[in-house]
């Protein structure tokens, strides 16, 4: 990228993405669903797990054996508020559909590559040291995948992000709609509103204990709890207040409130980053962020998505902008959408990013 803009990697889905957030986010939204993640404690195992080294790997040799049948409490949706939902296990599912790039990466970095059966939404750079593994998962879609096609891939069980799970062209079904067919179900923790990077944890956790890959899993949570901490040693002295933008693709900039994003603003925490926007509500104007005044501005970048170089030359072209902050001090990065809104343990590479592009 030029001198201008350092990058980070996150991609912005435009108009059918934005959209999709829109409309689910009304299903993410809901006092309901916070509740829920409060009454889901996660695993204390994980989350007071050592982090040091050697102690994980006493951790993972440790690790229990699944005795099936096996019970996890998960989710569905009951009047637009995700709700306690119970999945039951006789064996370890051999045939599973990842509705996301996201979640197809977390369950390679469990050793279940055999067991994947089709991914969609393919939006983001796949890490190369698991590329390989992930070139050998068929691709259901490479953007948002329909009922039809994920039942078509026989599975057994469903993965991934809780929004997608719904009865439209971009959604898999319905929890309900699938287990009814005899298909499990496995809504992620943390693309629940309310969610944090303890429900990454919790994931994980219960992933290892429905495929019998609990040392996986342990050993898995200790490394992701090592670069935790090293993000946290990293921090920002002081609050970076940031705002999503995305190009509209008509020559204007909208904004992205994030409000159910909680588990990504758990994230960027870490290095004292915060959303500034994520408590606003409705359409948020240019004329209001110019008020706001964002210290950083964050654009997603996804395959297949407007260029974000171009989204960058129109903003520093708009003269209504330039008093913001992020704009005078050049602070715009782009971060991969992959990373953030997979909901999986790739969070952690792009916030490393962010903090690489900040100086921290």
């Amino acid at each position: 990228m030029s001198g201008l803009v350092k990058k980070g990697t996150f991609l912005c889905l435009i108009a059918a993405i934005v959209f999709v957030l829109a409309a689910c986010s009304s299903t993410n939204n809901g006092s309901n669903a916070a509740d829920k993640n409060a009454q889901k404690p996660a695993d204390n195992s994980a989350a007071n797990a050592p982090t040091d080294e050697n102690n994980g790997d006493e951790a993972a040799q440790g690790a229990a054996q699944t005795t099936y049948p096996v019970t996890v409490s998960n989710y569905t949706m009951a009047n637009g508020a995700w709700t306690a939902k119970e999945q039951t296990f006789s064996q370890a599912p051999q045939k599973v559909v990842a509705n996301t790039q996201g979640a197809a990466e977390l369950l390679i970095r469990l050793g279940l590559t055999d067991k994947i059966v089709g991914v969609a939404a393919v939006y983001g750079h796949v890490p190369e040291d698991i590329a390989d593994e992930f070139s050998k998962i068929p691709v259901l879609a490479e953007g948002y995948v329909g009922k039809e096609l994920t039942i078509g891939a026989s599975p057994e069980l469903v993965v991934g992000r809780g929004d997608l799970f719904q009865d439209a062209d971009w959604g898999v079904g319905t929890v309900d709609s699938l287990n009814e067919l005899g298909v499990k179900t496995y809504v992620q923790g943390t693309s629940v509103s309310g969610a944090s990077l303890n429900n990454l944890y919790q994931d994980i956790t219960e992933l290892g204990e429905i495929f019998n890959v609990q040392a996986n899993a342990a050993a898995y949570i200790q490394q992701l709890k090592t670069r935790e901490a090293a993000l946290a040693a990293r921090a920002s002295a002081e609050t970076i207040n940031y705002a999503s933008i995305f190009d509209n693709g008509d020559g204007t900039v909208g904004i992205y409130n994030g409000n159910t994003d909680t588990f990504i603003e758990s994230a960027v925490s870490l290095i004292n980053m915060h959303n500034m926007l994520i408590d606003e509500t409705g359409t948020i104007s240019l004329e209001q962020l110019v008020e706001l005044n964002p210290e950083a501005l964050v654009i997603s970048k996804y395959a297949g998505g407007i260029d974000p170089e171009q989204t960058i030359a129109m903003l520093l072209a708009n003269e209504q902008v330039q008093s913001i902050n992020a704009i005078k001090n050049k602070k715009i990065f782009v971060i991969d959408f992959n990373n953030f809104w997979g909901y999986g343990d790739s969070i952690f590479t792009g916030v490393e990013a962010l903090a690489d592009d900040l100086g921290l």
